[in-house]
């Protein structure tokens, strides 16, 4: 068994190793891959493709669906010098935390990094190394039912209290014509980084800022923000399940999906399993930007996506870093927005005609893709973690209905002053 297997085992998480089988006197490699949505079946071909075309095997390796588990393996592994893992998929807030164990890839596709877009790659470059290329960029939507919108005369909300309204509205309407599933709107509240995602929207649209400010200043205890996340502790209940502080990015799907509710905030991903051919709203969904916080407010949606690393403890680095050139290239990200919905980090995908038939709000949504909000990773370096779990925790207790937003906020003030004194 392996490290990575043991510590998947000790996190009481499955982890699966696919064989992609090449010559036996071919190099070997692993790579970990996420496996939401259509991740690990795409990882899986990508990977496959490039075991044919070069003869060299790979181990695909499926990690933790939670961001949170997935960098407390990846924490331990990297930690230890293992060689067990080549290419590690990390999340857009991991090069400052983990980058010192990544090779600086500058060495091997300088060249290639200038067709990918500018912010992510000075994202992933740490005092000047490129530790991670950009493989899909993700930014925060709003789904909604087009057939329920139209049934009772709703326009796509552009503000939260219209998507709270309409919500209502349209749950309460389904449930008399005897739908007793029908919810108004579903998002991620589980207590992980997920939280932190949706919650950043939640403030960044009210105008109460990103919890810390790009020059280090603790922002988040203001009445903005405060308004912002007793807002999202009012749809608890009413237009949002309880189950919904359970839920991740699959859990609000499948009800979304099943067709339960109204709205939903997701990534891009989930627009492709929406429309499958076994998907129960299959047609009957649109995508729009997240509301915005009022009338002076902005749409604001939480920067995400994820980066392929090579672990500077590989026996085959070059090769590791040649399978990364291939799975990041045009060519390959193209298949994967087609095929899943992945948004593109090469910019030239965004007018490719076959990508926009696929995936028709790529276009209209190009702008909420390219000026995503950033989770204050860079600002608070290797204490992000602690910064985000204080945070999407005080998030919790408030829409749990433990403390008050007037109350949470307060408090997170204080934890997040404290921590900043251990500096960053």
């Amino acid at each position: 068994m392996t490290l990575i297997q043991k510590l998947l085992a000790g996190a009481g998480v499955a982890g699966a190793v696919f064989v992609m089988a090449g010559p036996a006197q071919a190099a070997k490699l692993a790579i970990s891959c996420g496996a939401v949505g259509q991740e690990l079946t795409l990882c899986k071909e990508g990977v496959e493709a490039w075991s044919k075309k070069t003869g060299n095997e790979v181990d695909v390796i499926s990690t933790p669906n939670s961001s949170t588990e997935r960098l407390a393996v990846y924490q331990q592994m990297l930690a230890s010098g293992s060689s067990d893992v080549d290419i590690f998929q990390i999340d857009v807030i991991w090069p400052g935390i983990l980058g010192n164990h990544f090779i600086d890839l500058n060495d091997y596709m300088a060249d290639e990094a200038k067709k990918h877009f500018k912010p992510i790659i000075e994202n992933n470059t740490v005092d000047g190394r490129l530790v991670a290329m950009p493989w899909f960029t993700d930014a925060g939507v709003l789904y909604y039912r087009k057939d329920l919108l139209d049934k009772y005369g709703e326009k796509v909300p552009e503000t939260w209290d219209e998507m709270t309204k309409t919500a209502q509205k349209i749950e309460e309407a389904e449930r008399k014509d005897g739908n007793s599933k029908m919810w108004g709107y579903v998002f991620q509240g589980r207590a992980y980084e997920g939280l932190t995602c949706n919650a950043v929207e939640w403030v960044a649209s009210f105008g109460g800022g990103t919890i810390v400010e790009p020059n280090g200043d603790i922002s988040i205890n203001n009445d903005k923000a405060k308004q912002a996340i007793a807002t999202a502790a009012g749809w608890i209940g009413t237009i949002s399940p309880d189950g919904v502080l359970g839920y991740d990015e699959e859990g609000a799907r499948g009800v979304f999906q099943s067709g339960n509710s109204v709205f939903m905030r997701n990534w891009p991903y989930a627009w492709s399993l929406a429309n499958s051919a076994d998907s129960p709203v299959k047609g009957k969904v649109g995508v729009a930007p997240l509301p915005r916080g009022g009338d002076d407010g902005q749409s604001a949606a939480a920067l995400g996506g994820w980066q392929l690393s090579v672990s500077k403890y590989s026996k085959n680095p070059e090769l590791a870093a040649d399978l990364v050139k291939y799975l990041t290239s045009y060519d390959e990200q193209k298949r994967r927005a087609i095929k899943g919905s992945y948004n593109p980090t090469v910019a030239d995908l965004y007018k490719d005609k076959d990508v926009l038939d696929a995936n028709p709000f790529f276009g209209d949504l190009y702008e909420t893709f390219t000026h995503a909000v950033p989770r204050p990773s860079t600002a608070t370096g290797t204490n992000y973690n602690k910064v985000s779990s204080d945070f999407w925790q005080a998030v919790h207790a408030t829409l749990s209905g433990t403390q008050t937003a007037d109350q949470a906020l307060p408090a997170l003030e204080h934890k997040l002053k404290r921590t900043k004194r251990s500096g960053w």
